[in-house]
């Protein structure tokens, strides 16, 4: 019976230990599996609206996730009328070290590449257009207005340059692409396609899948042809922190909800217990300090605005007749003004949201200042000093002293000469709890 049993004890430890390895030989296997669990499909991208750090990020996203999971290419849907250049060039260096396959679509219909956009679409191993789209305009253009003859120039030169590098990069039309910088020329679809801007016209995922298969693409030495035609595809879903960074990733956006949770948070600080201000301003201080994560904030900037708002709490507090509402002026001017950086001056404020902003919160500022000084010169109706002035009646015969009583309430009063029982009297003073009164005059 020991012998029985202890066979099957061994029995089932030597299945029990088979089951573990063949767990963690299996483990691996699954592994990889779900490493490849994009082979045999096509990945596919939207990129709507202004190119911002927001899409970069979505682009480096999505190129990561089709080299994990082994998808065959990554298509890339584009409709946008431009944006930063900063993020067009991450955007373009992330296209150009893709691990791969890259297809660039202009579509849908109506749909256009203009600006920072035309160069994400040279930057596809296969670029196509669907009818009804165009492509173009690409000269670089500063947010706060015109520029100078000189930066103009130099600006203009170094995306020329870019464009045409690029277009040798990808093999397709370097002279067109120094016009769309140089002379902001756009060109429909048709057009595209016959100049050598992009290689087709595909209406359908399936028509451009079809077109490209077959297309050769490098990165350096490797070479490979681009094998897509009938692959099924997945689509990425925008995820809500990206369709909020979006919205908010957009620097005027971005100041404005900065100023506002500033707003909030003085008013609470003024007015402890008032709650609402101080949650609507957490929450926008917040919300602003997202978007500046993706956005390239010059941090002398943002201590500038915070050194505008403490003088202006301190105009508050102290009188300075002025000085530190002028300093505070200066600060919140000079401190928008630098609160973005990014090359060639392309990341920057709005000269009319600057303007607005200072001047708001001046004339705001201003007024709380002008209240408080409109405040100390009115009479004091409450306390000891609101007494003085006012006028009694004598309960009873004061000499010296007796009861009078002033409004609701009875005081112990002392007077300099004799008050008779009835009269009224004026308040001259107050001593602790003693009031010190004087008999009025009897009118004729």
């Amino acid at each position: 019976m020991d012998r029985r049993r202890t066979r099957r004890w061994a029995g089932a430890a030597l299945l029990a230990a088979a089951g573990i390895l063949a767990l963690v030989a299996s483990a691996p296997a699954a592994s990889r599996t779900a490493k490849r669990a994009g082979d045999g499909r096509v990945l596919v991208l939207r990129l709507d609206g202004p190119i911002s750090p927001v899409t970069s990020e979505a682009l480096s996203g999505a190129l990561g996730r089709a080299e994990r999971q082994g998808y065959r290419a990554l298509v890339v849907e584009i409709d946008t009328p431009g944006g930063l250049e900063s993020s067009m060039r991450d955007m373009v260096r992330d296209l150009l070290a893709a691990p791969v396959p890259v297809i660039t679509w202009v579509t849908p219909g109506g749909a256009r590449a203009a600006s920072a956009g035309v160069f994400i679409v040279m930057a596809g191993d296969f670029a196509a257009m669907s009818p009804g789209t165009n492509i173009g305009a690409a000269t670089p253009i500063n947010l706060q207005g015109p520029m100078d003859s000189t930066l103009a120039r130099k600006v203009t030169n170094d995306a020329a340059a870019f464009a045409r590098t690029l277009a040798n990069q990808r093999g397709r039309n370097r002279e067109w692409a120094e016009q769309a910088v140089r002379q902001a020329v756009a060109i429909e679809e048709a057009e595209a396609v016959r100049l050598g801007v992009v290689d087709t016209l595909a209406s359908t995922l399936d028509e451009l899948l079809a077109l490209a298969d077959g297309h050769p693409w490098t990165r350096g030495a490797k070479h490979g042809i681009i094998e897509v035609k009938g692959l099924p595809s997945d689509r990425i879903a925008t995820g809500f922190r990206q369709r909020l960074l979006a919205v908010l990733a957009e620097p005027n956006v971005a100041y404005i909800f900065m100023l506002l949770g500033f707003y909030g948070l003085i008013f609470e600080l003024q007015n402890p217990g008032a709650i609402l201000p101080g949650v609507v301003g957490g929450i926008c201080l917040i919300l602003a300090f997202l978007a500046l994560s993706v956005l390239p904030v010059n941090y002398a900037g943002v201590a500038l605005i915070v050194l505008a708002m403490v003088f202006f709490i301190a105009e508050i507090k102290v009188t300075s007749h002025g000085l530190l509402t002028a300093g505070g002026v200066l600060a919140l001017l000079l401190g928008s003004v630098i609160l973005f950086q990014g090359p060639s001056g392309t990341v920057h404020l709005s000269w009319g949201v600057i303007a607005g902003a200072t001047l708001t919160t001046t004339l705001f500022f201003l007024g709380i200042v002008g209240a408080g000084l409109r405040a100390q010169r009115r009479q004091v109706v409450t306390g000891a000093s609101g007494l003085v002035g006012r006028t009694g009646l004598a309960l009873g015969r004061l000499d010296p002293d007796g009861s009078v009583r002033v409004g609701d309430e009875i005081w112990r009063a002392v007077s300099a000469s004799p008050v008779d029982g009835g009269s009224a009297v004026e308040i001259m003073g107050v001593d602790g709890l003693t009031l010190r009164v004087r008999p009025l005059a009897k009118e004729a």
